[in-house]
């Protein structure tokens, strides 16, 4: 496929000009990965905060504490390599989502100004900061389901494309809202992980809505895309992506069931199953769009900044992308497992 890929563009599959842009495209994947997967728990807790008990907030927002500075990092890092590699797509997508996007910097801002103003705040102020914290939740999730209802449609306008992107925007809430109801589950006990296991169980269905809609609606409405996902040499890829994504779904809604009427024992499950949704979503998204970045107008090539600038900006990344990584599996490693207070210092007597 590659050297097809290559030949059809003219150039040798050994050419920089061929194998840097399809390099930066997949390191840009993988940081989108790791921004959904990473920072979206994060974003799930804080829409969860405004429908949990006052009295469970503080809480729910301590167990982020020690993620949110990494949380960040993935969408900066996101658009800088998406800025420095693929300059010539900017005009044909970010301008086309001028609303969203808005929304996402609105949702930003307020998220981190409002967690880092809580921390300072007197203790009868701390619940207005939270509230804004959970609405920047709120908007960034609902942002990027709006985001992805616009590019599936292929940025096309009418009140029937308006109205799938505000509804893949709310079925995006709801997924991000099951994601950290799962990470609650598996990091705290009592009347926390009790709340956790409803509010998933009323997310999943929703979740399960915004993986067939985004599915349907991008097979429909791109013939390209349908006839790649529809090619009987492909029948196996179909049917090992929709099975697995079939599995996990009822695998984590029997899994809520058991842990919401029986035990508590399995409670890392549902967030280990959560995630394999979210990785398989995004892989048939992938999938579906290669070579492109907008559908049938730029490819990646296309987009591409010259040689020189790529062969720079691959330099950088490969000094900054260990240190980026290890510094991030020093922090997330201990994302797992249920949270410990910490042990009071024992002073001399």
């Amino acid at each position: 496929m590659i050297e097809s890929l290559a030949a059809i563009l003219g150039l040798g599959a050994q050419d920089p000009a061929f194998w840097m842009p399809l390099a930066f495209a997949a390191v840009f994947f993988a940081i989108a990965v790791a921004g959904v997967i990473l920072d979206g728990f994060d974003v799930g807790v804080g829409c969860l905060s405004l429908i949990a008990p006052r009295a469970l907030r503080p809480r729910m927002l301590s167990l982020l504490s020690p993620w949110r500075d990494a949380n960040e990092f993935w969408m900066f890092l996101g658009i800088g390599l998406y800025a420095a590699a693929f300059p010539y797509a900017w005009s044909d997508t970010l301008g086309r989502l001028y609303v969203p996007l808005s929304l996402l910097a609105l949702g930003t801002l307020l998220r981190s100004a409002c967690f880092e103003l809580r921390l300072r705040a007197p203790v009868e102020l701390q619940g207005r900061w939270q509230f804004g914290f959970g609405l920047g939740s709120l908007l960034t999730a609902f942002a990027h389901g709006a985001m992805l209802g616009r590019i599936v449609v292929g940025y096309e306008s009418g009140p029937g494309y308006t109205g799938f992107a505000i509804a893949m925007g709310g079925c995006t809430v709801a997924a991000y809202g099951l994601l950290g109801a799962t990470w609650l589950m598996m990091r705290e006990a009592g009347e926390l992980r009790v709340r956790a296991v409803t509010w998933a169980r009323r997310a999943i269905r929703w979740t399960a809505v915004a993986a067939v809609g985004v599915s349907v609606v991008l097979d429909f409405s791109n013939a390209g895309v349908f006839l790649k996902w529809g090619n009987e040499t492909r029948g196996w890829v179909v049917g090992a992506t929709w099975g697995l994504l079939l599995a996990c779904f009822v695998l984590a809604e029997m899994t809520l069931q058991r842990m919401i009427n029986h035990s508590y024992r399995a409670s890392a499950v549902p967030f280990v199953l959560v995630l394999t949704m979210f990785g398989v979503v995004l892989g048939g998204l992938a999938y579906s769009f290669f070579p492109y970045l907008v559908l049938d107008e730029v490819t990646i090539w296309d987009a591409a900044a010259p040689v020189d600038t790529l062969r720079l900006g691959l330099s950088a990344t490969v000094v900054a992308l260990p240190v980026a990584l290890i510094f991030n599996l020093w922090v997330y490693w201990r994302m797992f497992g249920r949270s410990r207070p910490p042990e009071p210092p024992s002073f001399p007597g």
